[in-house]
């Protein structure tokens, strides 16, 4: 099973991890991406039959996520494209509570291909690879929604699960919830985080307005404002989103990683640490 299978977004948080647990098991997957060859944009549907050809099995991500506008239509094209041209099965990474992304959801379950739905928590991966690493590097780290409780998930832990559902048809037809092992709130996290890497971090819990705020004025693009607003103000609030669930544990038969060992093994790489900032 060498180049069939198609990683789109394989250069991303989870589609690189997911092609990393591939390579480990002797298969050489096909990478979805701009600078791949063949290539694969989101925003050029010309380079979609290409990157699709010949290929049996997909692993789907959408960046920066199934909630923006024109997901659920680029999320149809795909699959009723990959469908067309002999795809056997899709895994589609989805958000938990995110009502954008049940309809793109719904689209794979209702395509006839065979599927599995990857339903994921925030990754802690965000704290390090992502928008929450600057205020952290900053010292200075203001965030709304301080004390609601949140199944953080670690990303190697949705790459492992997604990569076993992938090769594993006996997870067709299921949808596989991802969280961590415990619920945890931002407040917890700037602690586990300053303790790790031995960092004083001072917190400020400030609303939702004052962040969108702040966010403006960093003249962060609008498109990612809005993002972040949306996923404030809608997905962290869902009662869905404040549960933990054991899909990975009944997936790949561990416990998923908690926010603690995350922490520690992310302080030895030095990535919280600003004198290495260039």
């Amino acid at each position: 099973m060498n180049s069939n299978i198609l990683i789109i977004g394989g250069t991303g948080k989870t589609g690189r991890r997911v092609v990393e647990q591939l390579q480990n098991k002797g298969i050489k997957p096909r990478i979805g991406s701009r600078n791949a060859s063949p290539s694969f944009d989101w925003n050029n549907k010309d380079t979609w039959p290409n990157a699709l050809n010949g290929v049996e099995r997909m692993y789907v991500t959408y960046y920066p996520d199934l909630a923006v506008p024109g997901a659920k239509e680029a999320i149809h094209s795909l699959t009723y494209l990959a469908k067309e041209l002999g795809v056997k099965k899709m895994v589609l990474l989805s958000g938990k509570g995110e009502t954008e992304a049940e309809a793109c959801e719904k689209i794979v379950m209702d395509s006839g291909l065979n599927y599995t739905i990857v339903r994921a928590s925030w990754f802690n991966q965000n704290w390090s690879e992502s928008f929450f690493l600057d205020p952290i590097l900053s010292g200075e780290v203001a965030l709304p929604l301080s004390d609601v409780l949140i199944p953080f998930v670690d990303a190697n832990d949705i790459a492992e699960v997604a990569a076993t559902v992938l090769l594993d048809d006996s997870y067709n037809g299921e949808i596989i919830e991802v969280t961590g092992p415990e619920l945890i709130t931002f407040k917890d996290i700037v602690n586990i985080i300053s303790k790790t890497s031995k960092r004083k971090l001072n917190f400020y819990d400030i609303t939702l307005e004052q962040y969108i705020d702040g966010m403006r004025q960093m003249q962060i693009p609008d498109d990612v404002v809005w993002l972040i607003e949306y996923l404030f103000s809608h997905v962290l609030t869902n009662p869905n989103n404040q549960l933990v669930v054991h899909d990975i544990e009944r997936v790949l038969g561990r416990k998923a990683k908690p926010f603690l060992e995350y922490a520690q093994e992310t302080a030895r790489t030095d990535i919280w640490n600003p004198v290495n900032v260039t």
